[in-house]
């Protein structure tokens, strides 16, 4: 019975312990900044940018850099798709 009793709460502590990993994760993510035209951008480094989809329309897209003092950023900014055909 005692040894249900371990199983039992170990099982428990771990379900806490994995949910606290996740919580520091998020918490390392910085927040996403939404581009403006008068916004002056220090990109020392790209780490990732999202694809441009196929469509033809004007399309959210994201780009994780870190600035010249090694901060990390995501930038939410607009393109227009490459889907429309010039002719």
């Amino acid at each position: 019975m005692k040894a249900l009793w371990v199983l039992a709460l170990g099982s428990l502590c771990l379900t806490a312990m994995a949910d606290e990993v996740q919580t520091d994760v998020a918490q390392q993510q910085p927040p996403i900044e939404d581009y403006t035209y008068s916004m002056h951008l220090d990109i020392a480094n790209v780490i990732s940018m999202s694809e441009v989809p196929n469509v033809c329309e004007v399309v959210p897209m994201k780009m994780e850099y870190d600035d010249s003092k090694g901060q990390r950023h995501i930038l939410r900014y607009s393109v227009m798709g490459n889907g429309c055909s010039s002719g």
